[in-house]
């Protein structure tokens, strides 16, 4: 199927002819890749990094980062990727432009207010449609120079060099975490660093979690308080309340990038919808990504997920998902691990009662709004969904679905996850199969694979 898939469209999709039994290594994590770009390109010498994820989104963010004078080289033998760092600033500004990169553009946005000249921030027709206002504010109250070209809130957007200092600032909900990483991944180069305080509960703090550990592996100490400090949300249940990064030197080094848990959710949903075992080499069973909490999840609809056992002189470098007797109706709230809500919904479809799904509010404004995106898949297919604004109930599918060619809307995920069903379930094809490149260019290679082991 690789070597054609992204020229057939809509793609169908075989299902497999009997369980799965396969040892998958899925790429790099996309998070993290993210992440250590940026702090590579601030870094005083030279970054390697291994397992950076190749993929649309890294690739649009490595590109921004050459244009403005941060030089790179990859090794040919592993694969590394070298990174010579700016020492707190990057060379020069530039015009770029990172595609449908939600993560990429807000990291951007940030990194351009440490450039010695003037950068545009531009995307594509969706990413001028998704919010950059709450992130331009956040960066103006520090000190950036920030102006819209064309549309108040959106895409593109022209940024003074030199102009970002830090201090402190009150942060309340915002609709992308990736807004407040953004700051914290800049912080130490900044003259006065950053001390963020919270009013609110932070939107998706697990990935606020996520930036830093990436920070605490390139050698940055941060000040972390949580509560109860303040008289407010964010203190509730012991969670984020205060996070100062003060001015401080990033580290160069080696970083080994992990494999992504938010890819890694499609071939364990693959074990878990087809029956027999996926093992996920490389990937921890308890990880910083907030993804990794995918598996907890189907582990309480029926899954069984375990540390897979080598000799006692090693350590155990594979998570073992293996499906169960039958696949339960489940409640859970994914505030925490949005990504991986799109297959879980999928995954749903196919329990045996009802599940619903809270926490879902940021996914309306991804590269799709993907409550609605699968709500209409699962209803094309004969499913029953109901949606609110920040949740959906998914109802079991018909033991025979109505045929359908999902409606990928652009977005890697909706593909992704409608394709791990239709290796389980007669009747899906996947429409724009190409879209998966943002993520997991290698994707359906992997389904090949899965499919190969039956």
């Amino acid at each position: 199927m690789s070597g054609v898939s992204a020229q057939i469209d809509p793609l169908p999709i075989e299902p497999v002819r009997g369980p799965l039994s396969a040892a998958i290594r899925v790429p790099g994590s996309k998070s993290l890749s993210n992440r250590h770009l940026v702090l590579a390109a601030l870094a005083r010498g030279e970054t390697r990094l291994r397992g950076l994820l190749a993929c649309d989104d890294c690739d649009r963010l490595l590109a921004a980062l050459d244009a403005c004078g941060v030089a790179h080289r990859i090794e040919q033998t592993t694969g590394d990727v070298i990174i010579t760092g700016g020492a707190g600033r990057l060379p020069r500004g530039a015009s770029v432009n990172l595609g449908d990169g939600g993560t990429p553009t807000r990291f951007m946005l940030a990194l351009a207010a440490l450039a010695d000249g003037d950068t545009i921030v531009d995307g594509s027709a969706r990413m001028r449609e998704r919010p950059v206002a709450e992130g331009v504010e956040l960066l103006r109250a520090l000190g950036a120079r920030i102006e819209y070209i064309e549309a108040e809130g959106r895409l593109p957007v022209r940024i003074r060099g030199g102009t970002l200092r830090g201090g402190a600032i009150e942060v309340g909900r915002t609709a992308s975490s990736q807004f407040v990483s953004a700051l914290m991944l800049v912080a130490p180069a900044l003259s006065q660093g950053v001390d963020i305080r919270f009013t609110d509960a932070p939107t998706s703090a697990s990935y606020l979690e996520l930036s830093l550990a990436a920070l605490a592996a390139a050698g940055v100490n941060a000040e972390i308080t949580r509560g109860p400090v303040l008289l407010s949300a964010a203190t509730l249940g012991g969670g984020l309340a205060r996070i100062a990064i003060a001015p401080q030197p990033i580290r160069a080094g080696a970083i080994d990038i992990e494999p992504d848990a938010s890819s890694a959710v499609y071939p364990a949903a693959a074990a878990v919808l087809c029956g027999g075992t996926v093992a996920l080499d490389g990937l921890p069973r308890h990880s910083a990504q907030p993804d990794i909490a995918f598996l907890d999840d189907i582990a309480m609809r029926g899954a069984r997920v375990e540390v897979v056992a080598r000799d006692r002189d090693t350590p155990p470098t594979a998570t073992r998902v293996s499906a169960g007797e039958h696949l339960r109706g489940h409640d859970a709230n994914y505030a925490r691990m949005p990504d991986a809500a799109v297959m879980a919904m999928v995954l749903a479809a196919c329990g045996d009662g009802p599940s619903l799904f809270t926490g879902l509010g940021t996914l309306r404004v991804k590269e799709s709004d993907r409550i609605a995106s699968v709500a209409a898949g699962l209803r094309a297919l004969g499913g029953t969904v109901e949606t609110g604004d920040d949740w959906a109930r998914v109802h079991p599918l018909p033991l025979r679905m109505t045929p359908a060619s999902i409606d990928t809307v652009n977005d890697h995920r909706i593909a992704m996850a409608f394709a791990v069903l239709g290796l389980a379930r007669e009747g899906v094809s996947i429409a724009n199969p190409a879209c998966v490149g943002k993520s997991w260019p290698g994707f359906w290679s992997a389904l090949d694979l899965l499919r190969s082991t039956t």
